[in-house]
């Protein structure tokens, strides 16, 4: 569709860099435990890599590989100057104590030290991790560097070099994108929503959403989910949920399975949770019109092709949680600035402009080229990648 150069084709299909670390660890038992991590860097054409740190059981150097590489073409279209990279170490956050952590993710922040730092590559949080664990990363960093070490990491807390629009940045993003598709859908009264993942990007997208008069119909999480046609109180749901309930138990609405919540009667499905929730086991059950990626993969190919044969848009995670590295971004900026928020103000203004342009273009491109959008996205996100490229030139 772009008219991709094959040489340049072949080595945006390969990483640029991929490094197998052994992270060894001082259980609290005294044992000592080593765990596998890896860093990947796809690409730093367009500016220092930017990926997130991924603590899982299931992880693999495979989907490392392929997250560095979904990245890439993020920053792409999101038109933030950085390049795609990712972090994992393969591990059971559930099953290790606060104190086993902060020694596994400062352990793991030693090894992978000399390929990162500003202009080279900025970690970000990931499943898994979150802003403590940003925290004791920067706190490494700067033990073993002498300086503050604000830049070698985004997704830190407020107080500690951060920025205070980052916990609900994707949640902005994923709401600006359903509010600029539902106009298509046509309805004639607020849209009824259902998120699929209530943690903490599905809980900022149902509030954005409900502050716009939507009618959040479905929520569920691992336990399980519930109905209610009527409506949810997201409020209300919250203040119950910090009781220590689970979200299956909540008196908001009727217990439902996490296969029944993905099929329940709504306009827009927002699944916020893991990769692959929408199979091809399931697909033909979803009944939205409009299905909004705000986790990453949540959808496989085949069923995206069955949902496509429904009628059913697909909004692909590229376009519509790309507010999370925006505010990354931007959170750079203001540690390259010596700490000073030349950002206040401006960073949920952009996460929104920016995100509703990447789906107007996509839009416009899947016209043209009568493919879907995130075949559109990619195309656009591939061809600025491989614009800066011919323009530097190859070395030696």
């Amino acid at each position: 569709m772009i008219g991709l150069d094959p040489g340049i084709e072949e080595m945006l299909r390969h990483p640029r860099r991929t490094v197998e670390v052994a992270v060894p660890v001082r259980l609290d038992d005294g044992t000592l435990h080593t765990f596998t991590g890896w860093r990947v860097q796809h690409s730093r054409t367009r500016g220092p890599g930017k990926g997130g740190i991924r603590f899982h059981p299931d992880v693999s150097l495979e989907e490392v590989k392929a997250m560095a590489m979904t990245m890439t073409w993020k920053c792409a279209l999101m038109e933030v100057p950085h390049g795609g990279a990712k972090g994992a170490v393969k591990c059971d956050p559930a099953g290790l104590s606060d104190a086993e952590l902060e020694r596994l993710t400062r352990r793991y922040a030693n090894e992978i030290m000399p390929l990162i730092g500003p202009g080279r590559d900025i970690p970000a949080p990931d499943l898994g991790t979150g802003e403590r664990e940003m925290a004791w990363f920067m706190d490494t960093c700067a033990a073993s560097s002498g300086d503050s070490a604000w830049s070698f990491v985004t997704g830190k807390p407020a107080g500690a070099g951060g920025i205070g629009e980052r916990r609900e940045a994707t949640g902005l993003g994923v709401a600006a994108c359903a509010k600029v598709a539902a106009k298509g859908l046509n309805l004639g009264r607020p849209p009824l929503f259902i998120i699929c993942g209530y943690g903490e990007v599905g809980r900022a997208t149902a509030r954005f959403l409900c502050a716009e008069g939507w009618t959040l119909v479905g929520v569920s999480d691992l336990s399980g989910g519930i109905h209610n046609s009527r409506g949810i109180d997201v409020d209300a749901l919250d203040t119950e949920l910090l009781t220590g309930i689970e979200l299956v138990d909540s008196r908001a609405g009727v217990a439902v399975s996490c296969d029944e919540a993905l099929a329940l009667p709504c306009d827009i499905l927002i699944p916020a949770a893991v990769a692959g929730v929408i199979d091809a086991a399931n697909a033909a059950d979803i009944v939205a019109k409009l299905v909004v990626e705000a986790a990453n993969d949540p959808t496989t190919a085949e069923a995206e092709g069955i949902l496509g044969e429904l009628g059913v848009t697909v909004i692909p995670d590229m376009i519509a949680n790309g507010g999370g590295v925006i505010a990354s971004h931007m959170e750079s900026f203001k540690d390259a600035s010596a700490g000073v928020d030349a950002t206040d103000g401006m960073t949920n203004s952009r996460i929104r402009a920016t995100v509703v342009r990447a789906l107007e273009e996509s839009y416009l491109f899947a016209i043209d080229h009568d493919t879907t959008l995130r075949c559109s996205a990619t195309a656009i996100a591939v061809r600025r990648v491989a614009e800066v490229h011919q323009a530097r030139g190859l070395y030696p």
